[in-house]
């Protein structure tokens, strides 16, 4: 079986897992008693880096990298990310870390509470403030969701390294077409039941989007009620939760190869934050949308309480795809076949907040 590196951020430090052949080990802690919220696995130089959004109670937080899969860690002597003394800001936490794709070679950014986009042009060492979306006109209208105020999703286009989306709890989809210099709400049918106006310009509560693997236009969307789909790149969006037992919940990522086909884990409600009917599973779409199945076959069968945080849902890049997830339990679970079967990796780890693989041959 395909070498695979997993890494699982939890409120407690840092755990790294390999996969060679079909054995599994899982060593760590690292960054022992820090909350880990962000971890990036770049892949674009001659050999991995690993990048940690560590929060030490004591430090604050900082940026943290690996060039040696987890041996040995380097943070910069100055501070990676740090908000401009003009903006009056100052970094609560670094909520994702996203390199690009090829189109641009050693950029990385970052997303942050409070929400702000960041960018790196050597591979994550050192950070700028992308002000245009920071000085935004609506910003002043933000308002921090359930877990503050954090850019929590960021997608470039392998097509155009000037085209780069986020998404903001609780502004909802900011998408730019320059680089950076201006930037556009993308929100067109994506609802907002909090708020008077269910259907504004901004102001979603959108916990997570994913771009589909065959077709770049086609974005999924897991929003605080809601799951919505768009095939042109953001400009409208359609429900497609319907087959799903609730369709509120936190996670939703794409098949790294096949187009149409996505994953998502069904919460009970914003005010009942636990699995679906109380059950552990991962639900798929083969047709976009379409229509959903439950897998679960591995996972555990009686009344679960596991809930399954934004970034505690991925996939590597083998194919099969393996397909991973961590939950508040502790629990970490990893499939090898595109979801169809599970198996438990680990248990009473902390909260696991954060999870992300790659193929490593």
């Amino acid at each position: 079986m395909t070498d695979v590196l997993l890494t699982a951020g939890t409120r407690k430090g840092l755990f790294i897992g390999r996969r060679r052949g079909g054995t599994w080990e899982i060593t760590g802690p690292h960054f022992n008693a820090q909350a880990i919220y962000s971890v990036a696995v770049d892949t674009r130089g001659d050999t991995p880096r690993i990048l940690v959004g560590g929060d030490s109670a004591h430090w604050g937080p900082s940026v943290f990298h690996s060039d040696d899969l987890g041996e040995t860690w380097v943070e910069p002597r100055q501070p990676a990310v740090k908000f401009p003394k003009s903006t009056g800001a100052s970094l609560e936490r670094v909520w994702q870390l996203h390199p690009a794709g090829p189109e641009a070679p050693d950029v990385v950014y970052a997303g942050t509470e409070p929400a702000a986009l960041f960018r790196s042009e050597d591979r994550g060492e050192s950070f700028e403030l992308v002000r245009p979306l920071w000085e935004h006109p609506t910003r002043s209208r933000w308002e921090p969701g359930g877990g503050g105020e954090g850019l929590h999703t960021i997608l470039t286009d392998s097509r155009d390294a000037r085209a780069v989306t986020v998404a903001v709890s609780t502004a909802g989809v900011f998408r730019t077409k320059d680089g950076g210099a201006s930037w556009e709400p993308s929100n067109r049918g994506v609802s907002a039941v909090f708020l008077p106006d269910p259907d504004p310009e901004f102001g979603q509560c959108v916990h997570k989007v994913t771009r589909d693997a065959a077709d770049p236009d086609r974005l999924y969307l897991q929003n605080h009620w809601g799951v919505f789909r768009s095939d042109d790149a953001g400009d409208h969006w359609s429900d497609i939760g319907a087959g799903l037992p609730s369709d509120f919940g936190f996670a939703a990522v794409a098949h790294p190869h096949r187009g149409d086909t996505a994953y998502v884990f069904p919460i009970n409600a914003d005010a009942d934050r636990v699995p679906a009917e109380h059950r552990c599973r991962v639900f798929r779409t083969t047709d976009a949308g379409l229509t959903w199945e439950p897998l679960s076959d591995g996972l555990p069968d009686g009344a679960h309480y596991g809930t399954v945080l934004r970034d505690a849902l991925c996939t590597d890049d083998a194919d099969p795809a393996g397909v991973y997830f961590g939950n508040r339990n502790g629990e970490l679970y990893a499939s090898a076949d595109d979801g169809d079967s599970w198996q438990q990796l680990a248990s009473h780890l902390p909260d696991v907040l954060c999870v992300r693989a790659v193929a490593l041959g």
